[in-house]
Formats: C-alpha cells, sequence, structure tokens
C-alpha cells in the first residue's frame, strides 16, 4: 500500500473548500453583474418607452413626428427648472407634460392648419431644442452647459425583492410599463382609436364618415409630446439631478427607430425600446473593461438600430396617409 501522508486529507478538503468558495464568488460576482445589467437595461429603456408611445399616438393619425428628440429636451429642460423653483420632482414632471404638450402642438400647427411637411417642422423643432434651453438656463442661472442639481429627484419605488437585489426604480419606469397597455386599449379598444387609425390610413374616408381629421390630429400629435416630454423629465429628474444640454443623444431617434421597428404597435415598439435599452446598458458595461476605443463601444446601440431596421424596412407597412398633407378638396388619390 502506498504511504499516507500526515494531514494530506486535511489539505486536500482545505484545497477543495477553497475551490468551491472561489467557483461560489465568482458566481455570486456574475449574478450580481447579471441583475445590474438588466437594471440598467430596464432603465435606460424608460425614455425610449415614453418617446415612442408618444411618437406612436402622433404617426398612427397621420402626422410624422420625428420631432421626438426636440420634445424630450424641452421636456428634460422643464423638469429640471420647475423642480429647482417649486422643490417638488412631481411639479417638474408636471411641467415636462405641459411643455412636450405646448411645443407638439406647434408642431401640429404646421402640419395641419397651416398644410407645412412633416419632416422640416420636426427638424425645426429638434434644431430649437438644441439652442433654446441652453439659452434660457444662461440666463435663469448663468450657465448654458447644464442646470444646477436639484435638491430632490424622483427617487425610487422599491416593490420588493429579488434573492438579493431591490426591484425598486423610478416611478417613471413603473408609469413606461403602464403606457403600453394603455396605449394598446386607447388605440385598438375604443372609439378614438378608432378614428385616430382612420385619420392616419384614409382621412378623406374618415371625414366623409364624420370623423373631424384635425381634431383627432391635433389630440394625437399633443399626446406624443406629453409622452415625450415625460421621456425627458426622467433623464433630468428620474435618472439624474439636472438638465445638460443635448442629454438626450440621439434617444428620440432610436425611439422612432423602436416605433418602426414594432410596426407601429405599442407591445412592439415597447420590445424594440427593450432591445436598444439593453444594447445601452450592454456599452456601458463594455468601457472599461474590453480593450477596444471607447468610441468604438458607444457606437453598439446605434450599430443594432441599423442592423435592425435594415431587417425590418420592406417589411413594416407604416399607416397608408403618414406624412400626406390632407386637405378636404383633395382626392384621396392625391399627394
Amino acid at each position: 500500500m502506498p504511504a499516507q501522508v500526515p494531514g494530506g486529507g486535511k489539505r486536500e478538503l482545505c484545497a477543495r473548500g477553497l475551490h468551491k468558495h472561489a467557483s461560489y464568488t465568482g458566481i455570486s460576482r456574475a449574478s450580481t453583474m447579471d441583475r445590474e445589467l438588466i437594471s440598467s437595461g430596464i432603465r435606460l429603456a424608460t425614455p425610449l418607452t415614453l418617446a415612442a408611445i408618444g411618437g406612436l399616438f402622433s404617426e398612427r393619425s397621420g402626422i410624422v413626428n420625428i420631432a421626438l428628440e426636440g420634445l424630450m429636451l424641452f421636456g428634460a429642460f422643464a423638469a429640471a427648472t420647475a423642480t429647482l423653483y417649486s422643490g417638488s420632482p412631481w411639479v417638474g414632471v408636471l411641467a415636462a407634460a405641459v411643455a412636450g404638450a405646448v411645443v407638439a402642438h406647434v408642431h401640429g400647427l404646421v402640419c395641419v392648419k397651416f398644410k407645412g411637411d412633416h419632416i422640416v417642422s420636426g427638424v425645426a423643432i429638434n434644431i430649437l431644442a438644441m439652442g433654446a434651453p441652453p439659452f434660457i438656463a444662461g440666463a435663469l442661472f448663468g450657465t448654458t452647459g447644464s442646470t444646477p442639481d436639484v435638491a430632490r429627484s424622483l427617487g425610487t419605488w422599491n416593490l420588493g425583492r429579488i434573492g438579493a437585489s431591490s426591484t425598486g426604480y423610478s416611478p417613471l419606469v413603473y408609469m413606461s410599463w403602464l403606457a403600453v397597455p394603455f396605449a394598446y386599449v386607447l388605440v385598438f379598444r375604443t372609439r378614438f382609436g378608432l378614428r385616430l387609425r382612420a385619420a392616419g390610413e384614409n382621412p378623406w374616408a374618415a371625414e366623409a364618415a364624420g370623423v373631424n381629421i384635425a381634431r383627432v390630429r391635433y389630440a394625437a400629435v399633443i399626446l406624443s409630446g406629453i409622452f415625450a416630454g415625460l421621456g425627458g423629465a426622467f433623464l433630468s429628474i428620474g435618472y439624474g439631478t439636472s438638465f445638460v444640454r443635448n442629454m438626450t443623444a440621439g434617444r428620440g431617434f432610436l425611439a422612432l427607430a423602436a416605433l418602426i421597428f414594432g410596426k407601429w404597435t405599442p407591445i412592439g415598439a415597447f420590445a424594440g425600446c427593450l432591445l436598444f435599452g439593453f444594447a445601452d446598458a450592454f456599452q456601458m458595461r463594455l468601457q472599461g473593461v474590453a480593450k477596444i476605443p471607447p468610441q468604438f463601444v458607444q457606437m453598439i446601440p446605434y450599430v443594432v438600430t441599423i442592423l435592425v431596421l435594415i431587417g425590418v424596412v420592406g417589411r413594416a407597412r407604416p399607416p397608408a396617409a403618414l406624412g400626406k398633407v390632407y386637405d378636404r378638396e383633395q382626392s384621396s388619390g392625391a399627394e
């Protein structure tokens, strides 16, 4: 029989114990990172979801709304400013919704009353949003780069725990989740939703059936402004604590891409927003970890957007009258 090494069994057991402890520690760290990635993806998808749901109302009525980016910026600035002056973040949320509605109404006036080009109007609002909030911030706070930090942000609502992790999110995160079934019911299960879809598919036939196309489109565009403004409020007082110049960083366009990806449906748009949100969270996780220049890592959400749209374009059918100038005296076949 081979000779027994004194204490060898104890050393072997100790080594196995250390190996198991290291394995459990590695698994615990990986699971923690996974939970953090999921939480970050959900948070980053929130402003996209709110803006995309807003865009859904507008585009289903036939009004192209590439002004989502600008509406979010106006909402973010209004939320931060109102919170600073009132001391209440909920006043800031209300101000964001009002600001988004007012600016969206301007877009509606141009497209509906003055029969202007939808794309030109949206681009003009986006350009205005790049300059107007910093200019007003300079007049109010003496700096054009950002507003001062708010004393009170929205904080989080904790609905319990999953394992060892808290499930608390900003109230606007839960609001974005509720916005999806709300939009579905409103668009597909109500009389207003029927008129909304009719205005986007064939406004001439809808007008002949007694639908006031102008009123429906105004309501739809204002709804889009409210939701996009709330998306901006999340960025400034939900996810952050101040307004920063151009803080949307293209999220309005990502929301529009998610809407196209979802074929102008609430559930599909929400799925697209989650996809882009997790892509954004993934690129943030890679920064400082992967040995890749950060500029290439930051491109990930936008590359994903391009790839997704390449696969969707041609399959997704937009509302038939989307982007068309409506005139009662024109026939349904007129541009």
